[in-house]
């Protein structure tokens, strides 16, 4: 094992992957209503592995062969970010705004809260949150990709592994640390902030990337 390219792999991808964008904000606010959040981590972190390993596998070169298809996929991506950014802007200006009641060891009560989330369309958002979304593509193809391949040759899967090693104690931390912030969100105007600063956040992403 080449540490050295590992912990080049895990630098880079710990500088990438902190940004709260579309992906990560989902799995918090899912972590945070504690629905499926274990198979959400499970699906972003495989995927995330399965991008870091073609990107520095020499994938990326796809990318400047097929350009039509890359810009084609970028704004299904786009629109489909464009879609939930509005959902979530309603969801913070519609009345009544579920709210996640708490009991005093900190578990969910189903009292006041939402009605759970049934798996599949949960399922559905995370894969369209993972494969439609052009940040992480840049992200974990491209960049880590592009990085990758700097590497020696033998150094390349150390450089792999470093990076899918961050991705996936990120996700871990993020789908479960965020139970920690079970207690704030026991009132309306904490959901209805998150919705407006996702909504908001989503749709800006959507319109800078845009072109």
């Amino acid at each position: 094992m080449n540490w050295l390219s590992f912990s080049h792999g895990a630098a880079l991808c710990a500088s990438l992957i902190v940004t709260i964008g579309a992906q990560n904000a989902f799995v918090l606010r899912q972590g945070i209503m504690r629905s499926h959040i274990g198979k959400i981590v499970a699906l972003c972190a495989i995927s995330d592995f399965i991008l870091i390993g073609a990107g520095v596998g020499g994938a990326s070169v796809l990318v400047e062969r097929y350009p039509v298809f890359v810009h084609a996929m970028l704004y299904v991506g786009l629109a489909y970010l464009a879609w939930f950014g509005i959902n979530a802007l309603r969801r913070a200006v519609r009345p009544g705004h579920a709210v996640l009641d708490t009991t005093a060891d900190g578990s969910a009560s189903g009292t006041t809260a939402a009605p759970a989330q049934r798996a599949m369309p949960i399922v559905l958002m995370t894969l369209a949150f993972t494969w439609l979304n052009p940040h992480v593509y840049l992200d974990t193809f491209l960049l880590i990709g592009t990085a990758g391949a700097r590497e020696p040759q033998g150094a390349r899967v150390a450089f792999a592994l470093g990076a899918m090693a961050v991705s996936g104690v990120w996700f871990v931390g993020l789908g479960y640390g965020a139970r920690a912030l079970a207690p704030l969100f026991r009132r309306a105007t904490a959901w209805r902030v998150l919705d407006g600063a996702i909504g908001s956040m989503v749709l800006l992403l959507a319109v800078t990337q845009l072109r």
